[in-house]
């Protein structure tokens, strides 16, 4: 669960709000909008349901409820959000997507890009807020907690003058954070004397030293159209958001062949998994085995508190990890917790990644050439490939993860 004062404050707050009131989902808003962002929530979620709003926040990857609050007799709080971010309101029956004006909360909301989505359900239209917080400093690749030998490699990797980078991960793996670290990362280390241009759909973080585009698909300016367009303006690095679809993915690569950087990010359970997916878009393997520089692969799981975590006292949590020993092993303290971590058992997160990196000509050639996932990992490991499930059991040996938590993450690898 969250903060048990941070969501018994905000539940009181919400419940003191009078739902007849022609003020109350401007009210309630604000109210939602800046709590989120005390407590660092990633997104905010707002649901139609037959008893009324059901509200719920997103903490360290963990979808936590708030309550269930009135939705509003005069006024609704998701309406609301589509004022403030420029959405169509007489429209209810389409999804739309559109950016909060933080500057109209003031202080409270400073440094915070927030990006609202609408969807039609049964219940009415439901919306989701994504908090992104810039007011921190930028992320280079130093800082995002990456192990040393896979941050080493990366490095070099990300100073080559041609070929394919891939992050991947599923949704919410922090793709996007490692990303933008590294062009910052190329651009500080060069001082910007490599021209860098991104294609994205949509822009999430603004990047100094970077060209950076946004698809409009309204205006006829696809990530398509628009990475053929961006051949021709002498770019070295190419930053595609996310290869999406075949066509797509095709020019990536072409660019990666014919002499620019191309990194990208990519939804794919491992490292040897996007190396399978890319085939089955039609990638040919040559063009694999000629582009790929490296396939980084990325998770994020929740730190144990160290004020309150216990070690294991049973089987049972271990969570079906089969690892040899117990011994300094522990377990999260859910549901007592303390004030450091307010309550969950966990403070902060941590990355467990692998790196896929075909060095040797022969190595990426015997690479690519297999077609089953598990054969491509199996080879990546005896070339060296540590995997993210063995770095979970690191970390749960270390104390540093709970085996509850790995499971969660990484589910049944």
């Amino acid at each position: 669960m969250s903060s048990p004062s941070c969501t018994l404050r905000l539940c009181n707050s919400l419940k003191e709000l009078d739902p007849a009131d022609e003020g109350y989902a401007t009210r309630f808003v604000d109210c939602v909008l800046v709590a989120s962002r005390e407590v660092s929530a990633s997104d905010l979620h707002l649901q139609p349901t037959d008893a009324g709003l059901d509200v719920r926040w997103r903490l360290d990857g963990v979808l936590q409820s708030i309550g269930t609050f009135p939705r509003g007799e005069s006024t609704d709080p998701v309406t609301r959000l589509k004022v403030l971010a420029g959405l169509l309101t007489y429209r209810q029956d389409v999804p739309q997507e559109g950016r909060l004006q933080n500057d109209r909360f003031g202080d409270a909301m400073c440094g915070v890009e927030m990006r609202v989505s609408t969807f039609p359900t049964l219940r009415g239209e439901r919306a989701v807020v994504r908090l992104f917080n810039n007011s921190d400093q930028p992320w280079f690749l130093d800082d995002l907690g990456l192990p040393a030998d896979i941050s080493d490699t990366w490095h070099h990797r990300i100073a080559e003058t041609s070929g394919a980078l891939i992050v991947c991960g599923p949704a919410g793996s922090g793709k996007t954070t490692t990303a933008y670290a590294s062009i910052r990362q190329i651009v500080n280390d060069t001082d910007g004397g490599r021209s860098v241009v991104t294609i994205e759909d949509p822009i999430e973080v603004e990047v100094a030293g970077v060209a950076q585009s946004q698809v409009n698909a309204n205006s006829d300016f696809t990530m398509v159209t628009g990475l053929r367009s961006l051949l021709r303006q002498d770019p070295e690095v190419i930053f595609v958001g996310e290869v999406r679809d075949p066509q797509a993915a095709g020019i990536t690569f072409q660019a990666a062949l014919t002499g620019q950087l191309a990194l990208s990010t990519f939804h794919a359970n491992s490292a040897a998994a996007a190396i399978s997916r890319l085939s089955d878009m039609g990638i040919e393997p040559y063009v694999l085995r000629s582009c790929i520089r490296g396939i980084l692969h990325q998770r994020l799981v929740r730190k144990l508190c160290e004020d309150c975590k216990q070690p294991i006292a049973s089987e049972s949590d271990m969570a079906g990890w089969k690892i040899e020993t117990r011994d300094g092993i522990f377990a999260s303290a859910t549901g007592v917790g303390c004030q450091s971590c307010q309550g969950t058992g966990y403070r902060g997160r941590m990355l467990l990644a692998e790196l896929l990196v075909p060095d040797d000509g022969s190595i990426r050639q015997d690479l690519i050439s297999r077609s089953e996932v598990s054969e491509i990992e199996k080879f990546a490991v005896a070339n060296g490939m540590v995997t993210v499930r063995e770095r979970a059991v690191t970390a749960i040996r270390a104390g540093k993860t709970s085996p509850a938590e790995a499971r969660r993450v990484l589910g049944f690898l």
